[in-house]
């Protein structure tokens, strides 16, 4: 009795073990997967390799490649205009325009969600998830509207964006004694604190302090049981483009090719990481990037086969490089040009992690879980408003568009508003080049101004907050 005693006690004890063990962990949690969430800051999609950048953008991308061919290819996927508003949509499953987002805020001016929207680290945080974002936030840089106040445990990074890292070397700036941004961390229920003065040193330097500080999140998060969501909204490779000094001169072809490469580098760490944990079978990877690519030589970004750059209407800013990975889940290999958007993945990974979803506020993300599994050919999503700031430019239905507004392939002029909308069928037409009136498509009116027309209702019946709107912030009465 007592040997039999010590042995039901001894094989408890493995049990529990390898409850807590990386490669046990990655049985335990099967419901509840993990989620890192890589986004690159102004990756254009033509960078990569297997978007048809690598060499030809001076910089092969293997990992990145690789993981590609690991997991499902999009084409068609498609963010805000802008840095701010597509954090936003990622994190809030709500067109930026909602949520007084729709624009990147200028230093000093109140910026950021309002602490009543709720961030996908906020639901599943409730939902048991140990929650991280290492990286650039872009999303509040006051205390009460940083990651820790929006449902992150831990954070580390840059309130705002890396322009300011040039701030701290003009004479000008010093001489006037203006605030320089500082690298900063905190953790729940914590205030935030300041590091380093984010300078040009410390700008050559984050990613890979980015990189270092999620692997090590991922390993504490998995000893202690918990299934992780992982935001790494890495600083790469946004104006000024400068690779830190492991990879400058790496490529021989500039600083923009050494920080692909640095890029690439930095996410087979990460990956790396997952598989010596033992998890990669129960982790979802996404690789993706906030908007399309910065026109600034020498900094200037490829958008492929689109034109365009960020902060326009153009297929160049909307459609980014997306890919996921999820073995036994996501078909590897796997590539489809249906239409989707950075706000259904808020949705989707939520429904995935059986996280809740809010009900009190218009939610535009779909559930897309079917479709990247491979349980259906087509996307939840039809179309979408394209918004620019505060504008509808356009609308997106399958392969077409509908503008509103004069083409921009850079941001450095006023739109123009058309008189009569401008057709495009992007299969035949990617590069926007022969827009056309309503003749002889206009039966595609149809459709894309239900999506208007829908869109304007629902802001009728949930009414945008404005930007610059304080805390604590309370909804009108739905209509």
């Amino acid at each position: 009795m007592e040997a039999n005693r010590r042995q039901t006690l001894a094989m408890l004890g493995a049990l529990m073990a390898a409850t807590v063990s990386p490669k046990g962990l990655a049985h335990t949690s099967h419901a509840r997967p993990n989620i890192l969430f890589v986004l690159m800051d102004n990756l254009g999609y033509g960078e990569l390799g297997v978007y048809g950048g690598g060499e030809l953008r001076g910089a092969p991308t293997p990992r990145i490649d690789r993981l590609a061919a690991e997991g499902m290819r999009l084409t068609n996927f498609n963010v805000e205009a802008q840095c701010t508003p597509s954090r936003s949509a990622i994190l809030t499953g709500r067109f930026a325009i909602r949520s007084g987002t729709h624009s990147v805020p200028l230093p000093g001016s109140v910026d950021g969600l309002t602490q009543w929207e709720i961030t996908l680290a906020e639901t599943l945080s409730d939902a048991g998830y140990a929650t991280g974002a290492f990286g650039k936030w872009h999303l509040g840089s006051s205390q009460g509207r940083l990651p820790n106040d929006q449902g992150f445990d831990e954070w580390y990074g840059i309130p705002r964006t890396t322009d300011e890292s040039m701030f701290p070397s003009q004479p000008g700036a010093r001489a006037a004694g203006i605030p320089f941004m500082h690298i900063m961390e905190g953790r729940k229920g914590e205030q935030s604190r300041e590091l380093e003065v984010y300078d040009l040193d410390q700008r050559r330097r984050i990613d890979q302090e980015i990189t270092r500080r999620t692997t090590d999140f991922m390993e504490r998060a998995v000893r202690s049981g918990k299934p992780f969501y992982a935001y790494v909204p890495f600083t790469l490779v946004h104006v000024p483009a400068l690779p830190s000094q492991d990879f400058a001169g790496h490529t021989g072809n500039g600083d923009f090719a050494d920080c692909l490469a640095e890029m690439d580098a930095n996410v087979g760490q990460l990956l790396d990481k997952i598989d010596s944990l033992g998890i990669r079978d129960n982790t979802i990877v996404v690789f993706t990037s906030d908007n399309g690519p910065d026109p600034t030589f020498p900094s200037q970004g490829s958008s492929g086969p689109w034109s365009g750059y960020y902060f326009t209407h153009m297929e160049g800013s909307l459609r980014t490089p997306f890919i996921i990975r999820w073995p036994g889940h996501v078909p590897a290999g796997r590539t489809s040009n249906e239409i989707v958007h950075s706000v259904d993945t808020f949705t989707t990974f939520a429904t995935i992690a059986g996280a809740r979803i809010p009900q009190d506020r218009a939610i535009d993300g779909v559930d897309q879980t079917a479709f990247l599994e491979g349980r259906t050919d087509t996307s939840a999503r039809q179309g979408f408003p394209v918004f620019v700031a505060d504008r509808m430019e356009a609308v997106k239905w399958k392969n077409w568009k509908l503008a509103f507004y004069e083409q921009e392939r850079d941001w450095w002029s006023a739109p123009t508003k058309l008189g009569v909308p401008k057709i495009y069928d992007l299969l035949n037409d990617p590069k926007e080049e022969y827009g056309a009136t309503l003749t002889p498509n206009g039966w595609v009116g149809g459709p894309m101004m239900k999506i208007v027309a829908d869109f304007e209702a629902s802001l009728k019946r949930y009414p945008p907050i404005a930007p610059g709107t304080p805390d604590p912030y309370s909804p009108p009465k739905t209509q």
